[in-house]
C-alpha cells in the first residue's frame, strides 16, 4: 500500500517550518528521518494533508556542549550518537542505547527528536532520557519550552507536544563521575520492538538512585528517588540490595495484573542493575 496523496514541503530554515506550521491548511506531519512516519503513511494509519520535511535544517543538526548540559538538535541521528560523532557528557551511556536501536539501517536515518515525537512506548530515548534526567525543548512560532523527558509523553503515540510545536532539541545534564548506567531491554530478537525496557542510574556516593520501567504501552514509570526498590538506602552492594518483591508490587500498583509481564519487566530491570553494577 502507498501513502495517500499529500503536499509536500521542504523550508530552508527552522523559522520558516515553524511557520508552514502554523499557517499550513488542514493536518500537518513532521518528517525527518522517516523511519516511523514512513511506515505509518503506507499503511494510510496517518493521512495528513501536508507533509514538512525538516530533514536539512542544518539548525536541527548541532550538538554541543553548554556548561554542564549536552544540547542535541532533534535531527541528531541514533547513528550520529552511536558513532561518537557527537560530544559525550554521559561517559558512553546514550552511545550504548543508540547502538541497540532497531537495526543500522534505521539508525542511519532515525533522528532522537523524530523517536521522541512519535512517542511510541517501546522506543528507546522515551525510556533512557528520563533515567539521564533530560529535558525536551519545544519550539513554535511564539517561543520555546522546555518540558522534562518524564512528562513528555502522555500516552501511548501521545505527547505533550501541540500542534503548532516541534521538538528543537534534547539537553542531557552530564553525568556526574561517581554515577553508573545500567539499560537493558527485552526482546524476541534483536531490532525488534521491546517487551519491556529498564534504565537506571545508580549514585552509591550520592546515594540516590532514577529507575525508568518502560514498553509498558502508557508513559515508562519513572521513579526519580528508587530508594524502596534497595531496602531503603543506596550502598555500593546496591545489586545485592535489589527487592525483587518490590519492584513486582509497583508494577502491580501500576496496573500491571499479569505476572508473567511482571515478571520479564522485574528480569529486564534487575539486567539493567547488574549492568550498573559490572
Amino acid at each position: 500500500m502507498k501513502a495517500a496523496p499529500f503536499s509536500y514541503e521542504r523550508p530552508s530554515g527552522l523559522n520558516a517550518a515553524l511557520t508552514l506550521m502554523a499557517e499550513v491548511q488542514g493536518s500537518a506531519k513532521i518528517i525527518a528521518g522517516g523511519q516511523s512516519l514512513g511506515p505509518m503513511l503506507n499503511l494510510r494509519l496517518v493521512q495528513p494533508d501536508t507533509i514538512i520535511d525538516i530533514s536539512a535544517l542544518a539548525e536541527l543538526k548541532r550538538a554541543e556542549r553548554e556548561g554542564d548540559e549536552l544540547v542535541i538538535g532533534a535531527c541528531v541521528t541514533h547513528g550520529d550518537i552511536e558513532d561518537g560523532r557527537i560530544p559525550d557528557v554521559t561517559r558512553g551511556a546514550m552511545q550504548r542505547v543508540a547502538s541497540n536501536i532497531a537495526y543500522r539501517a534505521v539508525r542511519n536515518r532515525g533522528t532522537i527528536g523524530g523517536s521522541l515525537s512519535h512517542a511510541d512506548p517501546a522506543a528507546d530515548w522515551i525510556s533512557a532520557l528520563p533515567a539521564l534526567g533530560a529535558k525536551i525543548r519545544l519550539r513554535n512560532p511564539a517561543g520555546q519550552r522546555d518540558v522534562a523527558a518524564e512528562d513528555f509523553m502522555t500516552g501511548a503515540l501521545e505527547s505533550a507536544l501541540a500542534a503548532d510545536e516541534l521538538v528543537e532539541s534534547v539537553r542531557v545534564p552530564a553525568m556526574r563521575a561517581s554515577a553508573r548506567w545500567g539499560y537493558a531491554k527485552a526482546c524476541r530478537k534483536p531490532g525488534e520492538f521491546a517487551h519491556a525496557i529498564a534504565a537506571v542510574l545508580i549514585d552509591p556516593e550520592a546515594a540516590s538512585a532514577r529507575v525508568v520501567i518502560g514498553a509498558i504501552d502508557a508513559p515508562p514509570i519513572v521513579l526519580r528517588e528508587a530508594l524502596p526498590l534497595f531496602g531503603g538506602k543506596i550502598t555500593g552492594d546496591f545489586l545485592r540490595e535489589f527487592d525483587v518483591d518490590a519492584a513486582d508490587t509497583l508494577l502491580l500498583k501500576a496496573g500491571m495484573t499479569d505476572a508473567a509481564d511482571r515478571h520479564i519487566h522485574v528480569a529486564t530491570l534487575r539486567r539493567a542493575i547488574a549492568e550498573a553494577a559490572a
